[in-house]
């Protein structure tokens, strides 16, 4: 989403103040980034990196998302990513659109369960200009006006969402209910009735100090720190009830042959650092897909789907969701409606046995170790990783003592987050023909 702002007037005060500028020696292409945090006084959260390119990449990331919603408030964080093309509190939608290109500066708001992150990218030239804008688009209006003529853009969005991720967002809602649960996607009931003042309340609550982490790629750290501290952020915790996994059904009939499926049973936090890795090695060498061109599916879970479908048309992946207090494994799986059930079938005889062999840990931790450096070897990739462990534990690991946490999981450790999922009563979400799609107390 687009973001828009007028320019403060107090904008030279800013720039002679805090000297924002691109980090002194960028780092060579692929080398992961190596990166600085501090806690502020306040609680803000500041995490910086050295860049690959002459691109400034800043991100203000809150603690804001969809799991946070009532009933009353549900679709508040996507509206959040509406909002980043609407008007704030201090300037119209048309001058900060007008600014920012005149600039050739993109800003975007994206979100999902638990974060809302606001992003600025912006060359040399333009970085004290991009975070002067990205300081305002943190306060938006939601001008009732604004918010009536955006009705059939959410909509729009809200229709175009893939069957594949409808099925994983009923998965949440059949395992958590609530908070974890609440989709990231507006219900179509709430379109266009979420008022102004439900919308304030809701930033009001979950934008504040303590839920923010400020982190930026290209910018020398000690100017990200004074921006940070220059955000006008107000103090309070806001909600933050824990999800407890429940399981069960909730399905979508659609008309068609096709079938979309994501079951799941419970996995890691990221608060439990080492069961969570343990999940993740559990997710490579289950089968999270294809990783040659034209490849098949590996992993004894991917492989038995491929038995069981045969020559028809499927897909599959291993799925893994870690927040900060819980998590969902299982697997997602698209085939023909005729076919889904057998690749259902097959796929959760495997996680039922809670059994993984000690090649497929070996190939697990291998591919989560390049997933990781990768993360860390793009500036795009790093910034988003750096948001979200900022703004969920207050510190940012390295590549570096990641790697070394993978290579200390054992055969073992994923053994036994193999048996958690698998023991436990499963949670459905199907979209599609649901003719041959079994329910969750079928599933033994």
């Amino acid at each position: 989403m687009r973001a828009r702002s007028k320019l403060f007037q107090n904008n030279e005060r800013i720039h002679m103040r805090r000297g924002f500028s691109a980090a002194p020696n960028p780092r060579p292409l692929g080398q992961p980034a190596q990166v600085q945090t501090k806690v502020l006084e306040n609680k803000v959260v500041v995490a910086s990196a050295e860049s690959q390119l002459p691109v400034c990449r800043v991100s203000i990331t809150f603690r804001a998302g969809a799991r946070f919603e009532n009933y009353e408030s549900l679709g508040a964080s996507h509206m959040l990513r509406i909002a980043g093309s609407l008007s704030s509190q201090n300037a119209t939608a048309f001058a900060l659109t007008r600014n920012l290109q005149q600039k050739g500066i993109s800003l975007s708001v994206t979100s999902d369960r638990e974060v809302v992150s606001y992003t600025v990218e912006s060359t040399l030239d333009g970085v004290e200009c991009g975070l002067h804008y990205l300081q305002e688009v943190v306060q938006p209006a939601f001008k009732p006006w604004e918010l009536s003529d955006a009705v059939p853009w959410i909509k729009t969005q809200a229709a175009a969402v893939p069957p594949q991720v409808r099925a994983v967002e009923l998965a949440h809602k059949s395992a958590f209910r609530h908070g974890l649960g609440n989709s990231v996607y507006i219900p179509k009931f709430h379109i266009g009735s979420l008022s102004s003042e439900t919308l304030l309340h809701y930033v009001a609550n979950n934008c504040t100090a303590s839920r923010c982490a400020v982190v930026g790629v290209g910018v020398e750290h000690d100017a990200l720190v004074g921006f940070a501290r220059s955000l006008p952020l107000k103090s309070g915790d806001g909600k933050s009830d824990a999800s407890t996994y429940h399981g069960g059904d909730a399905r979508k009939d659609t008309p068609g042959n096709y079938t979309h499926v994501a079951v799941a049973g419970p996995g890691a936090g990221v608060s439990n650092q080492k069961e969570a890795l343990a999940f993740s090695v559990l997710q490579y060498a289950m089968g999270a897909g294809t990783f040659t061109k034209r490849g098949n599916v590996n992993g004894a879970m991917g492989q038995a789907v491929h038995a069981a479908v045969g020559e028809g048309n499927f897909a599959f992946a291993a799925l893994n969701a870690s927040y900060l207090d819980a998590g969902l494994f299982g697997f997602v799986v698209s085939a023909d409606a005729q076919k889904v059930g057998k690749a259902i079938s097959a796929a959760t005889k495997v996680l039922k046995s809670g059994s993984v062999s000690e090649n497929d840990v070996n190939r697990g931790k291998a591919l989560l170790k390049r997933a990781v450096l990768e993360a860390y070897g793009t500036d795009k990739d790093v910034l988003t990783e750096m948001g979200v462990q900022a703004c969920l534990t207050k510190q940012v690991q390295s590549a570096d003592a990641l790697v070394s946490a993978i290579d200390s999981v054992s055969a073992q450790d994923v053994q036994a987050a193999a048996k958690k999922a698998g023991s436990s009563n499963l949670s459905v979400g199907a979209v599609g023909n649901l003719s041959h799609v079994p329910y969750a107390s079928e599933l033994v």
